[in-house]
C-alpha cells in the first residue's frame, strides 16, 4: 500500500494547531483533515507558543534556537575565562 505524501503550508499547520488549542482533539483533527497523528503531534509541538513574563510570544522553534545560541555563548564565555586566567599573572580562581 503506497502512502500519499501531502505537503501542507505553514499557515495551514498553524491553523490546525490553533483548532487544537481551541478544544478540538488530535483524533478529530486527524480524521477531519486527513492528517496523520504523527504529523499533527509534530505540528503541535512545533507551532505551540509560550508567553514570557514580559508578554513576548515564542514558538518551540524560537526557543530551540535561543537555547542553541545560549550554549554557544556559554562556550565562548568559558574560553574567554580560561584565556584571562592564562594571561593574567597571579590570578586566583575561587
Amino acid at each position: 500500500m503506497a502512502t500519499k505524501q501531502t505537503r501542507y503550508d505553514e499557515d495551514f499547520k498553524k491553523s490546525i494547531v490553533a483548532l487544537y488549542h481551541n478544544g478540538k482533539t488530535q483524533t478529530s483533527l486527524s480524521q477531519e483533515y486527513d492528517i496523520s497523528l504523527t504529523s499533527l503531534a509534530k505540528w503541535i509541538k512545533q507551532y505551540s507558543t509560550v508567553e514570557t513574563d514580559d508578554g513576548e510570544i515564542l514558538t518551540a522553534k524560537q526557543i530551540k534556537e535561543m537555547q542553541k545560541r545560549m550554549a554557544q555563548l556559554e562556550e565562548e564565555n568559558l574560553i574567554l575565562k580560561k584565556a584571562i586566567a592564562i594571561f593574567t599573572p597571579h590570578s586566583h580562581n575561587g
